[in-house]
């Protein structure tokens, strides 16, 4: 196991050309790949001289009940295919957990080609990435004419920011990454890319092969929505249709007159916890609820996390504290574990033998872990 140098860069374009026929700017690619590069992000797997296999791993922020956790997006796993099949893929997504440690990511999360060798390292589904598609002239007629919306500049970034961590505080949203500021900038400054932001709320989309599609929409209030909806369906002399990620429960699937078109799609991603204690400790929870239960996480791949557990929860907060052994306990592995984590209800994890015990507080778990459903708005 290496870090990925310059050196090793056209290996990797090889490795993932053959692995996934990708093409694309190779120097977009190579600009990018530094930026892995320079703080230890992109680890290899060598045998002898040649690198066999690669993968990468994002410095990003997540939403979990409203409030930001540190997440590791892993991303560009290849393997050579004349590897496959030989633990190489194991061996390199074993470093990666380690590497997601020593960075202190309390989460790391993917979306996988496959599910076998993820869910084997205790990575499980935690939610999706929704397209779908509406009729720009649904869009046009929302109204909102009383709020007013302006064209948005650069130095609006961080007003960005900010209106989109108000808005998901106040939804207690799960899932959402939080952007990085160079990367706002970057939308504000792309000139194929048109913003407009108003008092609680901003829009961000372009045209797509002769219709629209919106890249990021944040609104904090009905009219609010309705303005930068309607500011993107004013194209509709032209675009037919305008296509956005959202969640399925997005207010627009209740504005607009038809139903989105069935070619709407989803993309699901995995989840998995590399330090439990500090990822409870991140993530929100509902005010309100009070929970007090024991835990016994047995998770092969990152010891530390093995162990057995008091979960206390209140105030919207919760620690994992190590605690005695209990004939009561809540016994789950790490895919277990990210799914409740996730908010996946215990009737559902029984059914799919994911967790056993501590049946008594099953109501108070759904309680505790409830919420919107967690969703991305951004690939990776």
């Amino acid at each position: 196991m290496v870090e990925v140098t310059e050196e090793h860069l056209d290996s990797v374009w090889q490795v993932r050309t053959r692995s996934f026929g990708m093409g694309g700017d190779r120097d977009e690619w190579n600009k990018t790949a530094r930026s892995f590069i320079v703080d230890g992000r992109y680890l290899g797997v060598l045998d002898g001289d040649e690198l066999v296999a690669a993968a990468r791993v994002w410095p990003y922020e997540q939403w979990w009940g409203g409030r930001r956790v540190p997440m590791g997006g892993v991303a560009g796993v290849v393997v050579a295919p004349e590897y496959r099949g030989r633990g190489v893929g194991s061996l390199l997504m074993r470093a990666v957990l380690n590497l997601c440690v020593e960075k202190g990511y309390p989460l790391t999360a993917l979306y996988p080609a496959t599910t076998v060798l993820y869910r084997h390292l205790g990575y499980e589904f935690a939610g999706s990435r929704q397209l779908y598609t509406f009729e720009a002239a649904d869009l046009r007629t929302l109204g909102g004419r009383r709020t007013a919306v302006r064209k948005a500049g650069r130095d609006d970034a961080d007003l960005f920011l900010e209106l989109a961590a108000k808005a998901h505080e106040a939804r207690r949203s799960n899932g959402p990454l939080i952007w990085p500021r160079a990367e706002v900038e970057s939308w504000l400054e792309d000139e194929s890319l048109f913003a407009y932001v108003a008092e609680d709320g901003f829009v961000v989309y372009k045209w797509s092969d002769g219709n629209l599609a919106v890249e990021e929409l944040i609104a904090g209030s009905e009219e609010t929505a309705r303005a930068l909806w309607a500011t993107v369906g004013s194209g509709a002399s032209i675009a037919k249709t305008v296509e956005a990620c959202c969640p399925p429960f997005d207010p627009i699937h209740l504005m607009v007159e038809h139903e989105a078109h069935r070619k709407s799609w989803q993309n699901r991603w995995m989840l998995r916890l590399v330090d439990a204690p500090a990822a409870f400790a991140g993530r929100g929870f509902p005010d309100g609820v009070v929970l007090e239960a024991d835990l016994r996480i047995d998770d092969p791949e990152l010891p530390a996390n093995t162990g057995d557990w008091r979960l206390s929860v209140g105030n919207g907060s919760a620690t994992l504290t190590p605690a005695e052994p209990s004939g009561d306990a809540l016994r789950l592995g790490p895919r277990g574990l990210a799914a409740l984590y996730a908010g996946t209800p215990l009737a559902t994890l029984r059914g799919a033998g994911l967790v056993s015990g501590g049946a008594a507080l099953d109501a108070g778990f759904d309680a505790v872990f409830g919420g919107p459903a967690p969703y991305m708005l951004d690939d990776f």
